[in-house]
């Protein structure tokens, strides 16, 4: 038996859980797990199932399209062995790639990285230490154009699924945040109130913040403001020294973006509007 993930986005209209499992049914499949969510502000209705079939995926493919054809759905579909392929972008800070990296050697994120891409050559090592090809492609003014046209080379050579920032400290074009439009993950720190620029842990400390943490997101055109996937935060006091900060602020952001990325990686995100709905287990 083969097993799937699919997921389905639409409007919302009585008839689409019948439908699908009506399609599943013909397939002599069984449905595993099911979750689904109807978006009352926009009117959109999400859904993802997980079910297990002897059919092979055009058959699949073929018996979903039609029998959910009448309800104009963006269907995705995948066998469940099928792991996504990740591209990860990172600059000198190496706490979240070596998480992630480390996470996916020992089977804790169920996703293949296939290459790690940085404007500067200090993690090389590291990706070379996990058997990762790695790619130094520098940015600046002047060449990020055509960094940018390198990129999408690596994109295209790798068949890559999603992309992860894993505190990549460059502004990508609007043009390929248009074009990688929910598969492009970001993390940043999260700070009330937001501290912008170098060094943003030294002024929390400034500030006397009593709460720190990280937010996970798709990017989008406008910074850091595209719709969040994933969010955590941890307490600190006046006793916390900035570097203090510093430490805890990588543990939470390394956290925050390893869940984030298992959430992309199993298919459990849709996009509605600005916000997401999260499947989670």
């Amino acid at each position: 038996m083969n097993v799937y993930v699919m997921t389905l986005r639409c409007d919302d209209r009585p008839g689409i859980v019948h439908a699908t499992s009506g399609a599943i049914v013909a397939l002599a499949g069984n449905i595993l797990e099911n979750d689904q969510f109807t978006d009352v502000a926009t009117g959109q209705f999400c859904m993802r199932t997980r079910f297990a079939s002897a059919a092979d995926p055009s058959s699949v493919t073929a018996r979903l399209e039609t029998d959910l054809a009448g309800f104009s759905p963006v269907l995705g579909l995948r066998l469940e062995h099928e792991r996504r392929r990740c591209l990860v972008m990172v600059s000198s800070f190496d706490h979240c790639l070596a998480d992630l990296l480390y996470r996916r050697e020992q089977g804790d994120l169920p996703l293949d990285i296939v290459a790690v891409v940085s404007n500067h050559p200090d993690l090389a090592p590291l990706a070379e230490r996990y058997h990762v090809p790695f790619h130094e492609v520098p940015v600046s003014d002047e060449t990020k154009p055509d960094a940018e046209n390198h990129l999408r080379n690596l994109l295209a050579a790798y068949a890559v699924d999603f992309v992860v920032l894993a505190r990549y400290m460059q502004i990508l074009s609007p043009e390929l945040c248009a074009q990688w439009s929910g598969r492009i993950i970001n993390i940043h720190h999260s700070f009330l109130p937001g501290f912008r620029g170098a060094r943003p842990y030294h002024q929390a400390y400034e500030r006397g913040v009593k709460l720190i943490g990280a937010t996970a997101h798709f990017v989008t055109s406008d910074l850091d403001e595209g719709p969040i996937i994933e969010q955590d935060v941890v307490r600190v006091s006046h006793a916390h020294r900035p570097l203090d900060m510093v430490s805890l602020g990588r543990d939470i952001e390394r956290t925050v973006l390893a869940r984030a990325v298992r959430l992309v990686a199993e298919d459990r995100v849709a996009i509605v509007g600005q916000r997401t709905v999260i499947f989670s287990q």
